[in-house]
């Protein structure tokens, strides 16, 4: 994911006009917990291990629930509205960045075709 969204033109261009960071933790899965990343803001896209810095939304939500948002079979915007996905922090920021994560999620498609959860 981390190649995925540094060599991709629409999360350049989306830095360039947002400044986001977002921390993703996923409980529960195979190995534990997991907490990674993404920052965006003067032109540059990260995403990485660990908690984002600045963080200013932290979402949480369990393994069970990060796999069927990834492979498309729960809309994220429900698992939000249903209590699956936990928000943490700067709502409105959330809202007024949407084109970082539809950028996000463009870049996301090439790692969800090559990935299998177990």
């Amino acid at each position: 994911m981390s190649a995925e969204i540094a060599t991709s033109d629409a999360m350049r261009e989306a830095a360039r006009h947002y400044s986001i960071g977002c921390t993703q933790v996923v409980t529960d899965g195979p190995e534990g917990n997991v907490v990674y990343h993404l920052v965006v803001g003067d032109g540059e896209a990260r995403f990485g291990a660990g908690p984002a810095e600045p963080e200013d939304i932290r979402m949480e939500q369990s393994w069970a629930t990060a796999v069927a948002v990834a492979n498309r079979e729960l809309n994220a915007q429900e698992a939000f509205v249903n209590g699956h996905i936990r928000l943490y922090g700067d709502q409105q920021k959330l809202i007024d960045s949407q084109p970082v994560f539809g950028a996000l999620d463009a870049a996301f498609q090439t790692v969800r075709e090559n990935t299998r959860y177990e």
